[in-house]
């Protein structure tokens, strides 16, 4: 009790200090209590006033920390004002719940809040930083609950189960649905543990399905549910039990623990036992074992041995395509398609000597094409104009189709020549 006279004490001089500095925004710390049950909740309140008004609302700080469940009940932030200075000050509160979820000593450390205000000189908006005082707090265990594993504390909690499906002995393909939903008051649903443990049944498979929680609020009471279902599918013959709930919980108006339990039930399934897979020969595993290392050790044989040479071979290749008639003609048409000045003529003089007999420099069409296009680098405009390029695209196309069509006889000079008289 002395230590939170303290500290309210502390923090109303502290909003004294601020007040007294005229016009500054003032910020107003509410803690009361500094222990609490886990999953029980204590009220934090931050309260911001500025003489004049906000015209945006302050940035709050989230209060997040390890092992806190920190929330904002229904209407926790809203309008106040305050007489300050002989003046009414406007202001914001906000009001957080802070749950230990464990027991032990917690510590937030300093928050900051942003605050707009306009200023009562000019008129104009101003922002100011406020800062908070760490607060410090307990989590602590009620005499008599310290053997709860997990801990649960609560002012009522109670199990429900519904069972869906097949009644009596099951055949293959029958299936049984379980469903069972925990309700928890005065505590959030996320302190509930996990209700349905997992079970083997012989000749039965379980699909559980993803849990479900809701949390709803009532006059600033919480109560929250968590619902978890199993679908037991019979597989073949066999027996077994789904397992029994049991949940201990501390019942804080009681201050005593309590039991929340469901019974398990028998389920059974006729006809012959499901297949199994046969346990494995030991023999195919250590061949298994033996031929991935084969392939291993041939993997790296071929990547030392023929790698390097395939390597080589496709250097080669690409050497004999770089110096190839198609690529060189790839590049002139690259450089006609971007009018490239600067390069068509290496990249024309490249082709022509690979192209071979006759040489497409010398046609008309050709050398037309190029006269235009130095004419045109030389006029007033800034670049040879498209159909220029066009041109020279359709007689270089037109050249090498010629070209092409030649017999080699027609290129290569004759092997025996023919000597004439004198």
């Amino acid at each position: 009790m002395k230590a939170i006279l303290t500290m309210i004490l502390a923090m109303v001089l502290a909003i004294a200090a601020r007040a007294q500095d005229g016009d500054s925004p003032v910020l107003e710390v509410t803690f009361e209590e500094t222990d609490a049950v886990p999953g029980q909740s204590l009220t934090l309140r931050l309260t911001v006033y500025v003489p004049t008004f906000m015209p945006t609302p302050p940035v709050w700080p989230s209060l997040e920390a390890p092992n806190l469940a920190v929330r904002l009940p229904a209407r926790s932030t809203g309008p106040v004002s305050k007489s300050i200075g002989g003046g009414t000050w406007s202001g914001v509160s906000r009001r957080y719940e802070i749950s230990p979820m464990v027991p032990g000593n917690f510590r937030i450390p300093a928050q900051q809040i942003l605050v707009t205000y306009t200023d009562p000189a000019s008129n104009a908006p101003v922002e100011a930083t406020l800062t908070t005082e760490p607060i410090a707090f307990r989590g602590i265990v009620p005499e008599g609950a310290e053997g709860l594993d997990p801990f649960i504390a609560a002012t009522g909690l109670t199990l429900e189960e519904t069972i869906d499906g097949a009644s009596g002995a099951m055949t293959p393909g029958d299936s049984v649905t379980r469903t069972l939903t925990a309700t928890i008051e005065g505590t959030p649903s996320m302190f509930i543990p996990q209700l349905l443990p997992p079970a083997t049944i012989v000749g039965v498979a379980a699909y559980p399905a993803e849990p479900v929680t809701t949390d709803t609020e009532a006059r600033g009471a919480v109560t929250g549910t968590r619902t978890e279902s199993v679908t037991y599918v019979a597989e073949g013959g066999g027996s077994g039990n789904a397992p029994a709930v049991r949940l201990d919980w501390y019942n804080l108006s009681s201050k005593a623990v309590e039991t929340a339990s469901v019974d398990g039930f028998p389920l059974t399934v006729d006809g012959p036992p499901a297949r199994t897979a046969e346990p494995r020969d030991p023999r195919l595993l250590i061949l298994a074992v033996v031929a991935a290392l084969v392939a291993a050790g041939l993997a790296a044989f071929a990547l030392r041995h023929l790698v390097p040479g395939l390597r080589r071979r496709w250097a080669r290749r690409r050497a004999a395509r770089v110096v190839s008639e198609p690529y060189a003609y790839r590049r002139l048409k690259a450089a006609i398609a971007r009018r490239d000045a600067a390069g068509l003529y290496a990249a024309l003089d490249t082709w022509a000597t690979r192209i071979g007999h006759p040489d497409p420099r010398r046609r008309a069409d050709v050398g037309a094409a190029l006269a235009e296009l130095g004419a045109a680098r030389y006029r007033d405009c800034a670049a040879p104009g498209g159909e220029a390029w066009q041109a020279l695209s359709r007689a270089v196309a037109a050249g090498r189709d010629d070209a092409l069509r030649l017999p080699l006889s027609a290129i290569l000079p004759p092997l025996n020549p023919v000597s004439r008289p004198s």
